[in-house]
C-alpha cells in the first residue's frame, strides 16, 4: 500500500516520526510534506496528499498541522475526499470502518508520538465494514459534492 503523507511547520518533526514507522511496516510513503524550518500554508499541502488520494496514486494519506482541524477543513473540500481529524482509537477505528475514510489528520500540537503512531496504525488496520447502512450514507456525503 501507497500512503501520502503532508504536514505545515508545526509537525515536521512528528511527520518524520509517522513516515518512519510506516516504512518499517513496510509500507511505501510520498512526503509531499513542510522540512524542519521551512513554512507552508496547510492547504497547499492538503492539495498535495489529497491529489495522490484522488489520483489513486496513493491509496490513504495522513495529514499532520498543529490541531489537525486546518487540514481537515482543507481535505474536505476536495471531492473524493473523506478526511477525519482524528485524536483518540475510537474515532480512527469508526472514520475507517463507517465512513471508509480516506485521509487521516491529526495534530502535533494534541497528540504525542506515541498516540499519533497508534491513530496511524488503528486508521491503516481498520477496514471498511461494507456495511448497507453505512455505504447508504457514505454515497449520500459523496451526493453532497455536486
Amino acid at each position: 500500500m501507497k500512503i501520502a503523507i503532508g504536514n505545515d511547520h508545526a509537525a515536521p518533526e512528528l511527520k518524520l516520526a509517522v513516515k518512519a514507522h510506516l516504512e518499517d511496516r513496510g509500507f511505501e510513503v510520498t512526503d509531499v510534506g513542510c522540512a524542519a524550518g521551512e513554512r507552508c500554508d496547510y492547504p497547499d499541502k492538503a492539495a498535495e496528499v489529497c491529489a495522490l488520494v484522488t489520483s489513486g496514486e496513493c491509496q490513504l494519506g495522513i495529514l499532520i498541522c498543529g490541531t489537525g482541524l486546518g487540514m481537515s477543513y482543507a481535505a474536505n473540500k476536495i471531492k473524493g475526499i473523506r478526511a477525519a481529524c482524528c485524536s483518540d482509537y475510537f474515532s480512527a477505528r469508526l472514520s475507517r470502518e463507517h465512513n471508509d475514510a480516506n485521509v487521516l489528520c491529526f495534530g502535533a500540537r494534541v497528540v504525542g508520538e506515541g498516540t499519533a503512531l497508534d491513530l496511524v496504525d488503528i486508521f491503516i488496520d481498520t477496514p471498511f465494514s461494507g456495511d448497507e447502512r453505512h455505504q447508504r450514507r457514505i454515497d449520500k456525503i459523496t451526493a453532497l459534492e455536486g
